[in-house]
């Protein structure tokens, strides 16, 4: 294929199109070669992804309700969570200090794209097995990136394959693809969080994003609103589900917005004292990361002795919790709404600066329990508070405004929530950047190798730019 000298300036009118910059890199044969490797890579990736969540889930199981019953609790006594958890920041503290890449990355420093090294897998499985199935209020997503990241750069050096900056991180990004698709249940939810957690487009991708988002949603409030109203058909492209959905009304769609608002603010002190918690820790790894643990242990127990409900509310992702409170929120009084949303609160505040895991679970559960507190309120529903509540706390915590879109859709299992789910998402996302940014989390731990460098917009796969592992 022949190349243009890139230091000429392009003569009028010989500037290729994007279609023909494309057909250009689909023809590379070293891309090529990439999307075959990611299509196999993403077999094993897969496989282990599966077994790595089995694994978390049976230890939880055993720890949580298999152990407890055994013992003759029906739920887990009030200090349960408290030498589980001082052992899971003892465990995590000693890899940190120890392993490579200290077991990955911070969560109080959000999601980030795949670059763990292989030599980091270790520590990030065994850290990430130390933290969630014993009471860290976190979810998996994070190390799984990690772990289909690294495992796919590890098959790249086992085949010899080149290694040259862009493969590597396309290949990271594949093999996280991969593994979130496990977590998810959906592929497409992982391929889009990585797009936008990869920021492949910068800032310029969320400047022309958020004004469609916001519009496709108000058009489509706007748009539903008149077909009501005149019972006039337009006809669409859509499937019509047997599950009965509300009817969203001006109520929904106001509370949903100042709702989203107050939700961003309380992610974001959330957040910030996560990253504060960071700064503490890394001080006196192993000390302070206990201490951080024991202390969100302490919250789950507090939560119990309040409201006499098990600490399994507080120490845990909330994937479970969530369902239930779904399935029956009415069978959650306003006491036990506050204690867990302020208990759960300050644990995953506690635990984003200490153990290791991902964000997204927590929050979800938090916009959650704060759209059932709130649902109340003269002329906002269950549902509709659920929607907005998810998605503007996964927008604030995430900063992943579609992501977030995509994620409480496919939870909801419906399209009916659609237009407040976009409000709420780009309301919360909008607010949490206008706040002051706060401290940033601090390089902890042993090093795993260089960053995977972002994709650039040229494919570029020249012999000066190969390295063999």
């Amino acid at each position: 294929m022949t190349r243009s000298d890139p230091s000429a300036a392009p003569a009028a009118g010989t500037q290729p199109e994007e279609a023909d910059r494309l057909r250009e890199l689909l023809n590379a044969p070293a891309y090529r070669r990439t999307l075959l490797f990611s299509a196999i890579i993403g077999v094993p990736v897969s496989l282990a992804a599966f077994w790595f969540l089995a694994g978390l889930h049976a230890l939880e199981h055993l720890l949580w309700a298999a152990l407890p019953a055994a013992l003759g609790w029906d739920v887990p006594p009030w200090w349960w969570p408290l030498p589980l958890l001082a052992l899971a920041g003892l465990v995590v503290g000693l890899v940190v200090r120890h392993l490579p890449g200290a077991g990955g990355h911070v969560p109080a420093g959000g999601l980030h794209a795949a670059g763990m090294a292989p030599a980091a897998l270790p520590g990030v499985i065994l850290a990430a097995a130390a933290s969630l199935p014993l009471g860290a209020t976190l979810g998996p997503e994070a190390p799984l990136i990690a772990l289909g990241g690294g495992l796919a750069l590890w098959f790249r050096n086992l085949a010899r394959a080149p290694a040259t900056p862009r493969n590597t991180a396309l290949l990271g990004a594949a093999g996280a693809a991969a593994a979130l698709s496990a977590i998810f249940g959906n592929p497409l939810v992982g391929a889009v969080i990585l797009i936008e957690v990869a920021g492949v487009g910068g800032p310029q991708l969320f400047a022309v994003m958020l004004p469609a988002l916001l519009s496709s949603g108000i058009g489509s409030l706007v748009f539903t609103g008149f077909g009501h109203w005149t019972g006039l058909p337009t006809g669409s492209l859509s499937l019509k589900l047997g599950v009965p959905f509300p009817r969203l009304d001006a109520g929904d769609v106001l509370w949903s917005v100042v709702m989203a608002a107050g939700i961003a603010v309380a992610l974001h002190v959330i957040l910030s004292t996560g990253r504060l918690a960071a700064v503490f820790v890394v001080r006196r790894p192993v000390v302070h990361t206990v201490l951080c643990a024991l202390a969100a242990g302490v919250c789950a127990a507090v939560y119990t002795l309040a409201v006499d409900r098990s600490p399994a509310d507080v120490a845990s992702s909330g994937e479970a919790v969530m369902a239930q409170l779904a399935a029956d929120p009415h069978a959650w009084g306003v006491g036990a709404l506050v204690a867990v949303l302020l208990c759960k609160g300050a644990a995953y505040a506690l635990c984003l600066g200490s153990l290791r895991g991902g964000p997204v679970f927590p929050s979800l559960f938090l916009g959650a329990a704060t759209g059932v507190l709130l649902a109340p309120l003269p002329g906002l529903g269950v549902v509709p508070g659920m929607a907005a509540g998810m998605a503007a706390a996964a927008a604030a915590a995430l900063r992943l405004p579609v992501s977030s879109v995509v994620l409480v859709v496919l939870v909801l299992g419906s399209a009916a929530m659609i237009p407040v789910t976009i409000l709420a998402a780009v309301v919360g996302f909008v607010t949490v950047e206008l706040l002051p940014p706060g401290r940033a989390v601090p390089p902890v731990g042993k090093p795993a190798g260089p960053p995977a460098a972002r994709p650039a917009a040229t494919w570029d796969d020249s012999p000066e730019h190969r390295t063999r592992p």
